[in-house]
């Protein structure tokens, strides 16, 4: 009878999270890094949206991507790529002497 009890939902959702590095960032987060990384016109070039490539800032870029799925999930996905090639360089960085 008791095989059917299960975790509180907070920690099933956290378990079910636990290897998603999106979890916990807000876009203004992501956006401010990717921003910070690559800077407008390189962010531009990268992802062709108006809200990047004409006067950017990141109140319209905040507005057309909580808006815009399709947009969103470039975004998250250009920043998933960022996080990968920044601990990729951390790992192949030899040791200082």
């Amino acid at each position: 009878m008791m095989d059917n009890i299960q975790p509180p939902l907070q920690t099933r959702m956290t378990q079910s999270q636990a290897n998603n590095p999106l979890h916990g960032l807000t876009l203004e987060t992501i956006i401010k890094e990717l921003q910070a990384h690559y800077g407008w016109e390189e962010l531009g070039r990268e992802i062709d949206i108006r809200c990047f490539t004409h006067d950017p800032s990141l109140a319209s870029s905040l507005k057309f991507l909580r808006r815009t799925p399709w947009a969103r999930e470039r975004v998250e996905s250009l920043y998933l790529y960022m996080l990968r090639r920044n601990s990729k360089a951390d790992r192949e960085t030899p040791p200082a002497k």
